[in-house]
């Protein structure tokens, strides 16, 4: 079996028993339920005492048991450009507002970029008169960039400099 297959597996029982992903992220437990549904659908793993509490929701086999706790391809099966509408709202936001935030965080941080490893997301529906709105927040370590083969007096990591 392959990793797409069991996804679609997954899915597939999902779609049978009526489940939400509120529902199965609350059995499983444990995470974010970004990293439960990214590692559901073959983005993220499952550390093995989650990968067995899903592999028990989902009846699922010792082997497809495993395959929840292998470290994936991540983005594999996303073309790029990402053609699915709302996917592509993201790339789109990236592609607008990338270089402006990427200023605006070297400017107060130094020359770096901010971990999507060691990084955290939340979202939440925002009751709005004009239709409800999407919020999400992202947090992640902000990562120095380190200046190998420097010579005495130039720093050795790019935080800002004072």
């Amino acid at each position: 079996m392959k990793r797409e297959q069991l996804t679609e597996k997954i899915l597939d029982i999902k779609r049978e028993k009526g489940w939400t992903w509120k529902y199965i992220c609350e059995e499983i437990g444990g995470m974010s339920p970004f990293l439960v549904v990214g590692a559901l659908l073959g983005q993220m793993k499952l550390v093995k005492p989650l990968a067995k509490k899903a592999a028990e929701l989902f009846g699922l086999s010792q082997v497809e048991e495993r395959m929840l706790n292998e470290v994936p391809m991540r983005g594999a099966g996303t073309p790029m450009p990402p053609t699915d509408p709302l996917i592509y709202r993201f790339y789109e936001l990236v592609m607008v507002n990338g270089p402006a935030w990427k200023a605006l965080i070297e400017e107060e941080f130094g020359d770096g970029i901010m971990s999507a490893i060691d990084f955290n997301m939340e979202m939440v529906r925002e009751p709005n008169p004009k239709g409800d709105r999407v919020q999400i927040t992202m947090s992640g370590k902000f990562l120095p960039y380190k200046y190998y083969g420097n010579e005495q007096g130039i720093p050795d990591y790019g935080f800002k400099e004072g």
